[in-house]
């Protein structure tokens, strides 16, 4: 399998913006990264990652923690 080159700088500027929006909604809610994780499926190391903008989440991750933000998706990927 050929390595896979790293994101162009645009892509990983827009996940930390997502990363930023998750944990804003986040603290406003005064949710623990941890309480986050377990309300959307995903652990704590994961939540970290994705605030980041480390990791390269699915699309059903970001459904499962705008749900549990109770926050509209198009409000954590909006340009």
């Amino acid at each position: 399998m050929p390595p896979t080159e790293p994101p162009p700088d645009w892509v990983l500027t827009r996940r930390r913006t997502l990363g930023d929006r998750i944990r804003s909604a986040r603290l406003s809610l005064h949710l623990s990264q941890e309480r986050l994780g377990e309300l959307s499926g995903q652990d704590r190391q994961t939540i970290n990652r994705i605030e980041q903008g480390h990791h390269a989440t699915r699309i059903d991750t970001l459904y499962r923690i705008a749900h549990a933000l109770n926050v509209p998706l198009s409000d954590l990927v909006r340009e």
